[in-house]
């Protein structure tokens, strides 16, 4: 159902295990929120949320499925023909995002812990994409915080491109980011352009204000970037750290094989209430601009398989 009543746009499950709350919406598949709840109702954000779909900001929580980032023009040729998408961007004549954000899944297992959403896209429901995908999203509570899996299968008759991100913003408390010590596992950057669009170049992060490899305080950098060519550790999983400036709260965004991008946001343009509040940490398949940059991840997916992957976060 695309654009669905707003009592549609605006149920929501919370999810619940010991003082851990993580509020989801089968609109869009959306993560809405995590955070701790003690006896006595203090609150403690984790990945910042809000309540009913009018009030996010700056894309929280979304699933970004078949393609995260921009499509430039929205056009791009795949196994020989080209395609025009529907120029969805607010910020430029492009295609952004996918076309999942703004539907209703369906309900498909419900716990006190765990919530799983799926969704079907049939071929040429949207302009520039005659594919036909099955999707799902589970999300699932932990002792030591949550973790998100999804998977993509192809239900159509020939191969399909296909790329996954999410968008969460993350916080360990602070009245804004820049006192906060981050650590980010990748050693190369994408070059954007003006239209925040990848001109095909890759850099090294290396004598970089965005190198982050090594723990150090965000200050006043501003993030609009799409990172690659992780350092995994011996498990195969990235973590990308996040801690308060006192290292009283500690956060771990971990990534399974599936994941090789990440993009990290400030949110420098957003209205001052949420303005350098919290870093949007978006795990991804690919990089921007992938289905004109197959070598970034895309996925070409063919008829009848799947393609899975899972990240999360730790809390200390």
């Amino acid at each position: 159902i695309a654009n669905p009543p707003g009592e549609l746009q605006d149920a929501e499950i919370i999810l619940s295990l010991g003082d851990l709350r993580l509020r989801v919406s089968p609109f869009g598949a959306a993560l809405r929120g995590l955070w701790r709840e003690n006896a006595e109702g203090d609150v403690e954000s984790i990945i910042t949320g809000y309540s009913g779909a009018k009030a996010k900001v700056g894309g929280q929580g979304d699933v970004l499925i078949p393609f995260p980032g921009r499509v430039r023009e929205g056009r791009y040729t795949f196994e020989n023909h080209t395609y025009q998408m529907e120029r969805n961007d607010k910020d430029g004549p492009n295609a952004i995002h996918g076309f999942l954000r703004l539907v209703t899944w369906e309900i498909v297992e419900q716990s006190e812990v765990e919530a799983m959403f799926a969704v079907s896209l049939e071929a040429n429901a949207h302009p520039g994409y005659p594919f036909a995908l099955r999707v799902t999203v589970r999300y699932t509570l932990n002792d030591s915080g949550m973790t998100c899996r999804f998977t993509v299968a192809n239900a159509g008759e020939q191969t399909a491109p296909v790329g996954a991100g999410f968008h969460p913003y993350f916080t360990v408390g602070s009245e804004q980011i820049d006192a906060d010590t981050l650590q980010v596992p990748f050693e190369s950057i994408l070059e954007f352009d003006p239209g925040i669009l990848p001109t095909g170049r890759v850099f090294s992060v290396e004598g970089t204000p965005l190198d982050f490899r090594e723990p150090r305080s965000i200050g006043n950098t501003a993030f609009n970037t799409c990172y690659l060519n992780p350092v995994r550790d011996s498990a195969g999983h990235l973590v990308i750290r996040l801690a308060s400036s006192g290292v009283s709260r500690r956060l771990g965004i971990w990534m399974d094989e599936a994941f090789n991008y990440v993009v990290l946001y400030s949110g420098d343009p957003l209205p001052e209430s949420h303005r350098r509040r919290s870093l949007a940490i978006e795990p991804m398949t690919c990089g921007s601009d992938a289905f004109n940059h197959e070598q970034w991840g895309l996925v070409a997916l063919p008829p009848g398989q799947t393609m899975s992957g899972s990240w999360g976060v730790d809390v200390r």
